[in-house]
């Protein structure tokens, strides 16, 4: 069934959102409406020479892929045309009339409102062919699928306000011509000068031609001709010290649609029996979608300086997402297909030697530039703890560059390397200790810390969620071993003074007819009840087993329609606090089981567990607090 003639439609809500949003915000910056329509019609053009491998005839007998720009200062227009792929109806409804992006709608609820912030807000989300309305009050675009009749071409116009219209026409050439109608403060963009300096600003890099018309006179005859007014070769086969830094730059924002600077790059060539080159980026600031299951990859593979694809997951492993740029391979054939990349040696070993450049240009700054790599760390901190259980090979690597919060300092800031760790441990200290909750409060009163900030040892405070991952999967770091402070028997004893074991055997000695009528009282409940080397003031404490999951991440679980194991913790109490020795005094025995419900429940809600029954231990504590009246 063919499509109407021409219809009038709505933009998603989301759309109208970041129309008005882009062009209020990034008002200041309207010159980079260029850069990005000529990135997307260069795009295009990769796409065509991709798809054309397999099929020669979408070239239309033209295999000059180019770009061009045109004004008309009369019209008060600028015209942007490309001969790449183009798109069909559904296509340019899917990419111009919605937003075909996930966590779009969380995207737009971090939106302050606030313009500069908001801005960088954009550019995360990356601004595209919509930044056209930051000088156009209407823009119309023509586009034909290469391979598609000349009449089943579309037409789409809007005035970014009253939603669009789409109209099926007729397009002699493949490929996509943007019409910019300029706003009449904006009108000055139609100008030869003008457009020249922002093509050589902002797109020089493009690898293929940026072309404009050049007037020449001779003789009385004028004529015109098309001048290419880009440098039109691939940055990253060019040699590294004839690169600026502002080309790196334009370069990074040309591929990943950023908004900001880059934080860093690694550009190499690899010769010998593997050939490619990369041109790798840190970005400043994570995207919006960066924990999105869907969330984009950043890798655009080309051989031999053809573009292959865009999103090439296996060049990167998931923890190191946020990297962007191009690998240009010498060795894979051209007509290579997602399903060969998963299993072919070429690519393994070019994913290998790029994680190695990202991995080592992370270790050199965080040596030589601290305060970049601790930017760096808040953006991406929490994806690059997904190392160690993801890289096996690289553990050790990643986990040097790991920071972490601790006791040192109880600052919620996470400086502290593990290096930094090993270098501060006491004499007699094997392990590296660590406590992982669901915030750094939490985390920092927590209970089990009393003993460790008692003798002055330093315990890593771990409360983010991939810690409980992290911890799985690390369990050594440079020989030592590392150790949860919550979890399993606690021996200090290389740390201990002969005096403190005394004391200690001591206090088990005469606590043992207590430690065993609470057991008795709670023995469906726990594993078993034990005197604490734990504690210094707090009552009593919740011990899992060493490879149990924390309980607040149990009830996370839960809470998500996990079916976790039932287990039964083990209770530490710590006999020399008031209220065991209340309970000890007790003749009444049940007062004496209430008084055990509360101790175990106190603690369970101390490591951020949840209680089965909240209402019956409030109903306890208050009959106990009225008979203590």
């Amino acid at each position: 069934m063919s499509a109407p003639a021409k219809e009038n439609l709505q933009f998603q809500t989301e759309v109208n959102q970041l129309l008005h949003l882009m062009i209020h915000s990034l008002y200041s910056n309207k010159e980079i409406f260029l850069r990005e329509l000529i990135s997307n019609a260069a795009d295009a053009c990769d796409k065509l020479r991709f798809e054309a491998i397999g099929n020669d005839s979408l070239y239309e007998n033209d295999g000059d892929l180019r770009v061009e720009v045109e004004f008309d200062s009369a019209a008060h227009t600028i015209t942007i045309r490309d001969n790449g792929i183009g798109m069909n109806r559904d296509e340019v409804v899917s990419n111009i009339g919605t937003i075909a992006r996930s966590g779009t709608k969380d995207f737009l609820q971090k939106l302050t409102g606030d313009q500069k912030k908001d801005a960088h807000l954009i550019g995360q989300f990356g601004v595209g062919f919509y930044s056209a309305f930051i000088v156009a009050d209407k823009v119309s675009l023509t586009t034909r699928r290469a391979g598609l009749p000349k009449d089943q071409s579309v037409r789409w116009e809007s005035d970014a306000q009253s939603g669009y219209s789409l109209e099926t026409v007729t397009k002699e050439t493949r490929g996509t011509e943007i019409v910019l109608h300029l706003k009449e403060e904006e009108q000055g963009l139609a100008n030869d000068w003008r457009l020249r300096s922002i093509i050589r600003k902002y797109s020089d890099h493009i690898p293929l031609p940026v072309k404009m018309l050049k007037t020449a006179e001779e003789e009385g005859q004028t004529s015109t001709e098309w001048e290419v007014i880009n440098k039109a070769n691939a940055l990253w086969r060019r040699s590294k010290n004839e690169i600026k830094d502002e080309e790196y730059q334009e370069f990074y924002k040309h591929i990943s649609h950023d908004w900001e600077d880059a934080l860093a790059w690694s550009h190499n060539r690899v010769e010998g029996n593997l050939e490619y080159t990369s041109l790798l980026y840190l970005p400043s600031r994570a995207p919006f979608d960066l924990y999105e299951q869907k969330q984009q990859h950043g890798i655009k593979l080309y051989v031999q300086r053809v573009f292959i694809m865009d999103d090439a997951e296996h060049l990167m492993p998931r923890y190191l997402r946020f990297v962007r740029g191009v690998i240009d391979s010498s060795d894979l054939p051209l007509n290579v297909s997602r399903e060969i990349l998963q299993s072919n040696k070429i690519i393994d070993s070019m994913k290998s030697g790029s994680v190695k450049k990202v991995l080592g240009l992370l270790e050199t700054m965080a040596k030589d530039e601290p305060e970049k790599y601790q930017k760096f760390w808040k953006e991406f901190g929490r994806v690059l703890k997904e190392g160690p259980g993801e890289d096996f090979s690289n553990r050790e690597q990643v986990a040097k560059l790991l920071r972490f919060a601790s006791t040192q300092t109880d600052s919620a800031d996470q400086t502290v390397s593990l290096e930094d760790y090993i270098s501060r441990m006491k004499e007699g200290q094997e392990k590296i200790y660590y406590i992982t909750a669901d915030s750094h409060t939490a985390a920092k009163n927590s209970p089990h810390l009393e003993v460790f900030r008692k003798k002055g040892i330093e315990v890593l405070l771990l409360s983010d969620r991939v810690d409980e991952w992290l911890t799985n999967s690390l369990h050594e770091f440079a020989g030592k071993q590392l150790q949860s402070v919550a979890k399993g028997a606690l021996d200090l004893s290389k740390l201990d003074s002969e005096e403190d074991k005394e004391e200690q055997k001591k206090v088990e000695e005469q606590s043992k007819n207590l430690i065993n009528q609470i057991k008795d009282t709670l023995k469906d409940k726990v594993e078993d009840v034990r005197v604490s080397h734990r504690l210094t003031s707090s009552p009593s404490c919740i011990v899992l087993n060493e490879h149990d999951m924390a309980l607040y991440m149990q009830h996370l679980l839960k809470q998500a329609g996990h079916e976790m194991p039932s287990t039964k913790p083990v209770l530490e109490v710590n006999p020399s606090h008031p209220l065991l020795a209340r309970m000890e005094a007790e003749t009444d025995d049940e007062r004496f089981a209430e008084w055990a419900s509360v101790l175990l429940d106190q603690a369970i809600l101390a490591e951020g567990g949840q209680l089965e029954d909240p209402a019956g231990f409030v109903h306890r504590l208050n009959k106990l607090m009225l008979a203590m009246g």
